[in-house]
């Protein structure tokens, strides 16, 4: 199909080619062969009349025409991506969809084991994929390549539909066999000095929201073991004399399986708020707003 001249299916590539900034890499992703690409790449130059992407030094960068570009294009191959699934007469029983994910485990051993057993049955051809948090995890919301997001409040992107699902806080932990640690932490200066577990997510390795506010009071731990998430902070517990602060939910949750301890602290993490966001773009998709709807169900049900 073509419009002003422009065959809307270089659209596709010329969105590809705006991302990955590499012919190879453009062509990978479009299950095509580099030579199409080149070719493609050429017809967008001759339209555009503008080379798009030159090379500078080893890589190739984008002209300031093609940074003009980069939103639009992707912003109109969203709304046809929604008008292309939207389904006037959805019904979960029929309805075949993939949904990505992206939250911590922390969230998925809260709150998934709720929502998992209620859609099973009602839509048996949705899938669910949970994606890992990263760096650019609220990129990919904007460009369509996952579909919710879970994360506290201060990463919110303000630029797109969001709800609050549930509230926690925190706890200190420990193995049930500690010697060190009795029913509570004494004093800043105790937890100060012994020795803990802590996370860091995603890649670059990030902090966590209470890490954030530990070192914001100028709070220093000892930091003997660091995980990538947090169920394996509980795991490196057991059998030593070490400490971690979690979430009090997870935390619960892991001493119901695991020989731990939950210990008062006297420092006080402000409370923690996870919030469910998705593309603007996806608001009125009715298999998203039903998908929506039994997540938020779901988080009103843990809050109970």
């Amino acid at each position: 199909m073509r419009f002003n001249r422009l065959d809307l299916n270089l659209l596709v590539t010329l969105d590809a080619l705006l991302d990955e900034r590499r012919i190879t890499r453009a062509a990978e992703r479009l299950n095509l062969s580099q030579s199409a690409i080149s070719g493609m790449l050429a017809k967008l130059r001759e339209y555009f009349d503008d080379e798009l992407l030159v090379p500078v030094g080893r890589n190739l960068e984008l002209t300031p025409r093609a940074r003009e570009l980069v939103q639009p294009v992707r912003d109109l191959l969203l709304q046809v991506q929604t008008i292309v699934a939207i389904d006037p007469e959805f019904e979960p029983a029929n309805a075949r969809r993939h949904f990505k994910i992206a939250t911590s485990d922390y969230v998925i051993n809260v709150l998934m084991h709720r929502l998992i057993p209620v859609i099973e049955p009602l839509a048996p051809h949705i899938t669910i994929e949970f994606m890992p948090q990263v760096e650019d995890s609220a990129e990919k919301l904007r460009r369509g390549e996952y579909d919710f997001l879970i994360i506290p409040e201060p990463f919110i992107a303000p630029d797109h539909p969001h709800r609050p699902l549930f509230d926690d806080r925190y706890t200190c932990v420990v193995w049930e066999g500690n010697t060190k640690v009795g029913a509570r932490l004494e004093s800043v200066e105790q937890f100060e000095r012994l020795d803990h577990v802590a996370a860091l997510l995603g890649w670059p390795r990030a902090p966590t929201y209470d890490s954030r506010y530990l070192e914001a009071q100028g709070i220093e731990r000892c930091v003997r073991v660091t995980t990538s998430d947090f169920c394996s902070i509980a795991t490196a517990l057991i059998g030593t004399q070490m400490i971690a602060i979690m979430h009090r939910r997870l935390a619960n949750e892991l001493s119901r399986r695991l020989p731990l301890r939950l210990v008062h602290t006297p420092i006080e993490i402000p409370t923690v708020r996870e919030f469910l966001q998705w593309h603007e773009y996806r608001e009125k998709d009715p298999c998203h707003r039903w998908l929506r709807e039994r997540l938020i169900e779901a988080a009103a049900g843990l809050a109970a």
